[in-house]
């Protein structure tokens, strides 16, 4: 999503991405994931979600572990976009996990852009 400009979503991917946006900002702060508090988040960033969506991803995210749950995306494999190939030999389809580890730290460090979402005053 960090290559895609935020006009070029859809009404349903902007506002799901709001709302992530938002759970996230509260769980860095250490406060309650809630309803009411993702809304005020959403409003005060200027964005406009219809109304279920606070209180989906509140319901969402209840009793979750938020670093768990990011522990678990920084790690996961990246998916490539091109088309599956002949199968492979079993004998090369492990990788060296020292490759892995690196490739989370690139990651780690890289600058995200997020579109303009909350404005240019940033």
């Amino acid at each position: 999503m960090a290559s895609v400009d935020v006009s070029q979503l859809s009404k349903q991917e902007h506002d799901e991405l709001v709302c992530a946006y938002a759970a996230l900002l509260l769980h860095d702060d250490g406060l309650e994931i809630n309803g009411e508090k993702l809304a005020k988040v959403i409003k005060a960033s200027g964005n406009e979600v219809e109304a279920y969506w606070p209180a989906l991803f509140a319901k969402a995210l209840k009793g979750q572990d938020i670093e768990g749950l990011l522990s678990n995306l920084a790690s996961a494999p990246s998916v490539g976009g091109g088309a599956a190939g002949p199968a492979a030999e079993t004998t090369a389809v492990a990788a060296p996990k020292k490759e892995v580890v690196e490739e989370k730290k690139k990651e780690e460090e890289a600058d995200v852009d997020m579109g303009g979402l909350f404005g240019d005053d940033y």
